[in-house]
């Protein structure tokens, strides 16, 4: 046993500290970011940029990664993981039918599992082009989770591969090295409907993880997607301010119409709430593997959040937010941002006193 010392931090411990603008307006921003993706080809370093549009991503959950969300936010340039739960048809009629734009702003998502694997084949055999593949897992730590990401940068060599999710810098760079994929996934516990932390006792507080695994990537040439603990705006520029290249969101997208799952509606039939669910929870294997096995903890509680309309809204939201995060720090474009940001540690973000 032994004890690391130094602290680690949390969005909720932070502020981003303002500096002098010369941004004249929040309509100069670009927040479009491109990137030459590591393990993506046989030569990295001749890579051409690969425009990635805005780097947010919407969750493999399969209450937010829908194709109704991925054709919402593909109007906003930013992406969606699909869930792995869609059929074999649904997905070819997808890929091959859907517009292009839809399409390469999709991360097609497999865990490890043999079905996993044969779906994907399948579809590779019937010419389904992936341009962005998530192989996502609870625990990213495993020796077989590196091997099969290793085995899906062989079958596909030229698509920018996703995978986690892992916490440490370590293992950031096990998964880039040995398993060759491009971006690793960050986050451990740090969910809104995960409860990892707490059952198991295993983590890493959000901000630190990220500024330490994007420390380790950026050195080798990858990159990190941030995955977990946005509970506002303001925590995805703080994601974006420590390093990470992506921000995925998960319960911040629940409750809208492009979710799937189940709407609780009032006497009248309105919408009133969702029920929000972690993939590892007890509703989650009941739904899609038959129940939860005797051997493990359900690891995911089950939540109702409230209806919130269309998600177009949000993203407004959103990506207004990140436009003035980078006024205050003084630059206009997104890709600045992280030279530009100092946190300062504080006791309190926000004063949520009722007046």
């Amino acid at each position: 046993m032994q004890i690391e010392n130094d602290i680690k931090l949390d969005f909720s411990d932070v502020l981003i500290k303002p500096k002098r603008s010369q941004a004249v307006s929040r309509a100069d921003v670009d927040l479009n970011r491109s990137f030459r993706f590591l393990n993506c080809d046989t030569n990295p370093k001749d890579a051409v940029a690969v425009d990635v549009g805005v780097p947010i991503i919407a969750a493999n959950m399969d209450t937010i990664g829908t194709m109704e969300m991925a054709k919402a936010l593909a109007k906003y340039n930013c992406h969606t993981a699909l869930h792995k739960f869609y059929s074999l048809s649904e997905l070819e009629k997808f890929y091959k039918d859907e517009d292009p734009n839809v399409v390469d702003k999709v991360f097609y998502t497999i865990g490890t599992s043999d079905a996993d694997y044969e779906k994907l084949r399948i579809l590779q055999n019937r010419q389904v082009r992936f341009p962005k593949i998530c192989i996502d897992v609870a625990n990213g730590y495993t020796q077989s989770f590196v091997e099969k990401c290793k085995e899906v940068r062989d079958w596909f060599p030229s698509s920018i591969i996703m995978a986690g999710n892992v916490c440490t810098p370590e293992q950031t760079l096990e998964l880039l090295l040995v398993g060759k994929v491009s971006i690793v996934k960050v986050g451990i516990g740090g969910g809104k409907s995960c409860t990892t932390r707490l059952v198991t006792g295993v983590g890493m507080p959000q901000l630190s993880a990220i500024i330490e695994c994007a420390d380790a990537a950026h050195g080798v040439g990858g990159h990190i997607c941030s995955d977990g603990g946005v509970r506002m705006p303001g925590d995805i520029s703080k994601a974006i301010g420590a390093g990470a290249d992506f921000v995925m969101l998960g319960g911040y997208l629940a409750g809208h119409d492009e979710c799937g799952g189940k709407f609780v509606c009032d006497a009248n039939g309105k919408k009133q709430k969702m029920v929000f669910y972690g993939m590892s929870s007890s509703m989650a294997m009941e739904k899609h593997y038959g129940g939860k096995a005797q051997y493990r903890a359900s690891e995911g509680r089950v939540i109702e959040v409230p209806y919130k309309g269309l998600v177009s809204e949000t993203m407004e939201q959103i990506l207004g937010g990140l436009r003035s995060t980078c006024t205050y720090v003084g630059t206009t474009k997104l890709k600045d941002l992280s030279k530009c940001t100092t946190f300062i540690r504080v006791n309190r973000v926000h004063d949520n006193s009722q007046i």
